[in-house]
């Protein structure tokens, strides 16, 4: 799907788009696409990708194995000073 810019669009037409996404409880997204596509109806939102290929690990764990990876991977947020320079 591509993503475009729209310039020059004066507060007053930002406004009443909003205004108009509210009123019909949709995205401002939602109606900017329809109006460019020329359709009354609203447009469907893409249909989301579903990841389940660690759903087997859900649950897996116990505290004891939370609290050792919490320790063990806990330098991996520290930064290293000398190595930003």
């Amino acid at each position: 799907m591509t993503t475009m810019s729209i310039r020059g669009v004066d507060d007053q037409v930002l406004s009443r788009l909003k205004q108009q996404a509210a009123a019909e409880g949709s995205s401002l997204n939602s109606v900017v696409l329809r109006l460019l596509q020329g359709t009354g109806k609203p447009v469907a939102a893409p249909k989301k990708q579903k990841f389940d290929d660690l759903d087997a690990l859900v649950g897996t764990w116990s505290a004891r194995d939370a609290d050792t990876f919490a320790r063990d991977s806990a330098a991996f947020s520290e930064v290293d000073a000398a190595q930003w320079r």
